[in-house]
């Protein structure tokens, strides 16, 4: 069985949602330790779960930078988009999931194939976790605090544990974050 692997880009407050200017997805600087771990990251996915709203806005911008890495490693795997309303995802090696969203991430990971990463797409997020579907937790925690917004979570979503696989703090302040979620026994 294939696992599903959640990353998020998570503030210090524990927010998901991006409401205000604290994450950029081609940083400048000092983030060749941060490239050199999301490449290893990657390494066990061949495909990418995204929600609609996620997917649009990957593929508004990824396509025309695929000289980075995270748009390359988008270019080459496959995408699954989960929506009952999009026709056409418009992004090659990208297919639409249009059933229910639970039951189609239970069929992917049945399927033979590598790691699925999701990222990002919060309602997708807080219904697999819900669900029981996610199988490690990557949070990159960054410095910074909203104050607003969606978290991790929706309420009411308990785990039974998370064991800690890895930490690791980047030059920039961001902190990895590995979690492998432990299901109820």
């Amino acid at each position: 069985m294939r696992r599903l692997l959640l990353t998020e880009n998570i503030t210090a407050d524990g927010r998901i949602e991006m409401l205000d200017d604290w994450f950029d997805p081609s940083p400048e600087g000092e983030i060749q330790d941060w490239l050199d771990a999301m490449d290893r990251l990657g390494a066990s996915s061949d495909a990418v779960l995204l929600g609609r709203q996620t997917f649009e806005d990957f593929r508004g911008y990824w396509p025309d930078h695929t000289d980075e890495p995270a748009g390359a490693y988008l270019d080459r795997v496959q995408k699954y988009v989960v929506s009952t309303t999009m026709t056409d995802p418009g992004w090659h090696n990208s297919t639409i999931l249009s059933g229910d969203p639970i039951e189609e991430v239970r069929r992917l990971k049945d399927a033979d194939g590598d790691d699925i990463s999701l990222t990002g797409s919060i309602t997708l997020a807080h219904a697999v976790l819900a669900a029981g579907l996610v199988d490690e937790i990557r949070l990159l925690v960054f410095p910074a605090v909203q104050g607003r917004g969606r978290g991790l979570v929706a309420d009411g979503t308990v785990f039974p544990r998370l064991e800690l696989l890895e930490s690791q703090t980047f030059r920039s302040g961001v902190v990895l974050l590995r979690y492998e979620v432990t299901q109820a026994r």
